[in-house]
Parts: structure tokens; sequence; C-alpha cells
């Protein structure tokens, strides 16, 4: 069976809830509350998982909410080590608006962690048995910018294949330090560690492959939500637009992309075939409500539809 593991740093509870209207002051009452672990690389794990892998997932975990946290992660099944912390795990929160169909989403900082926490946490990563990593989420307060550099220094070291999923200086240091196999920004967090508009496809496309060419990342997956998705290496560029779903919540959309993505690759499927798999997921996230991530089985029928399309258009040229 394959096997990953993944890292979150700075992970959360997740609260979801629908409201009828969102008004400030008065109380709004929430209907169908949802409750689940959160956070990228949890994330990653639940959807990973969910297709018929395993994952262990590697998260700090501090304070009440902590406890919540950790008993979440066990009612989802999922193989977990923890590494304490004092500070507070933090909360994150969507509120979906019945009236209007929009999502507002909350979500707090999270706790400082000191130099001994996140050391531990180097040391027990450092003892993961798997054939990919997968650091995903941003990094907490104390922890070093160049944290998933050394991360990634370790994976390479053990002949594991390291994938990255974070922003700003975290994300601009964890490929500085060159060695990922694949990173996925969204166009937003591509812009911030480029610092550059990137207003077209084609400056996408060479942000991207400068990313590939300078030899920070060998696979560059950029998501671009309902403009779909950019792909990379160097073999060349790729660009697919977004399966046209119904959106219930775009919360998780990235993490599924990526979850899926890692699936394909450990599966030994190619990376066209990983990139495919990875727009299935996206568009399967936001059809679910909430929290909810990606379902399997909506992720292999949006596949099995594209797959047709391409051989369909193979069959006709």
């Amino acid at each position: 069976m394959m096997e990953i593991a993944t890292l979150t740093m700075n992970p959360t509870v997740d609260v979801a809830l629908e409201v009828d209207r969102v008004v400030h002051t008065h109380k709004m009452r929430g209907r169908n509350e949802l409750h689940a672990p959160g956070g990228g690389g949890i994330n990653v794990a639940r959807v990973f998982v969910r297709l018929g892998g395993n994952a262990r997932c590697y998260y700090l975990s501090g304070g009440p909410m902590g406890v919540a946290l950790d008993g979440l992660l066990d009612l989802h099944q999922l193989l977990r080590t923890r590494i304490p912390i004092a500070g507070e795990t933090r909360i994150s929160t969507a509120v979906h608006e019945r009236e209007s169909g929009k999502e507002y989403r909350f979500l707090a900082e999270g706790p400082t962690v000191s130099e001994t926490e996140w050391q531990a946490c180097l040391d027990a990563v450092g003892q993961a048995r798997c054939d990919y990593l997968v650091a995903s989420g941003s990094l907490p307060k104390g922890v070093p910018d160049d944290f998933f550099a050394r991360v990634a220094a370790m994976a390479n070291k053990r002949g594991i294949r390291f994938v990255l999923d974070s922003s700003g200086p975290a994300l601009a240091q964890g490929l500085a330090g060159a060695g990922v196999f694949l990173v996925k920004p969204s166009l937003g967090e591509l812009r911030a560690v480029t610092g550059q508009s990137l207003a077209t496809d084609e400056a996408i496309a060479s942000a991207a492959a400068a990313i590939v060419s300078r030899g920070e990342a060998e696979n560059v997956a950029v998501t671009m939500g309902r403009d779909g998705a950019l792909l990379a290496t160097k073999a060349g560029i790729q660009r697919l637009p977004a399966l046209q779903v119904p959106t219930a919540s775009a919360v998780g959309a990235g993490d599924s992309f990526l979850a899926a993505m890692v699936h394909a690759f450990a599966a030994g499927g190619d990376v066209d075939k990983a990139f495919r798999f990875g727009i299935a997921a996206g568009a399967a996230a936001v059809l679910r409500p909430g929290t909810d991530l990606a379902a399997a089985a909506d992720i292999e029928r949006l596949h099995d539809a594209m797959e047709a399309e391409v051989s369909a258009r193979s069959v006709g040229t």
C-alpha cells in the first residue's frame, strides 16, 4: 500500500456552519455544524487516505484545542505523530451564508513555537518512513523561515521525495534550499514569492518555468481557482481549465488537488496523469460543503471523464 508522511506546522480545528444571513452585532444561529482536523498537511492526508493510501500525520499540538485536534484525527482514523507544544492550537471557522451563497472564512494566527519545540519536530520528521513527505501550510511564529528547506535537505538525504505547499518567506526559502520534487503554489502565492503581477498566462508560465530551470523544484503546479491550473516541468508547460461543477465550498480545494497529485505519483503515474488527477480532485472538493474535502468517488468520476475526453481528442487527431 502507498505510504506518505505529511507535516503540518500550524494545524487547526476546523469548524464549518451555515447561517441565513451574516449581520453585525446580532446573534446568528448556525446550522449543520461540522468539526474536522485541519491544516494543509492534515487535509492532504485525509484525501490521500480516502484514495486508498496510508498517511502518517506529523503535527504540532497544544492546549485544550490541541486535545480536540488529537481526538478529531483519531475519529478520522489517521496515523499520527504529535509534537507537543506549550501554545494553543488554533481554530479556523468557515461560515456559509445561505442567502448570498458566499463563504466567510476566519483563521486565527496560531501559537508561538519555541526553538526546542520546532527542533523536536525536525527530529521526529527525520525518522519518518515514507516515499513522499508533504509539508503543507504556514509556519507558526517562532519557526525560522528556512524550516522547510531543512526538512527538504533531510528528506533528500534519505531518498524521500519532498513536496511543498506553503506561502511567503517559508515558500521562498523552502524553494531556495532546492531539492523539492513538487511545489504547489496558488497564483497569489506565486505572485507574492516572485514579486511580479503575473497578469498573463505567459508571465505565469515563465515564473513557474524559472523555478524549474533554477533547480528549485522538479514540478511546479500553480493552482488558479476557477481559471484552472498550470504545470511546469523540464518537458515544458501544461495549462488545463478548471472543471465546471457546482460550488458548495472552496475550503481545501488546493489540499485535495495536491493529495491527488501525490497519490497518482505514488501509484506510478506519470506527471500528466498526476496533473489531471489533481484537477479532478480540486473540482471534487468544491462539490462538498464546509471542510469535507474531496470524496474519492467524485475524484474518480471527474478524472474518468477527463481521461475519456483526452482519449477522444487523441482518436480525433
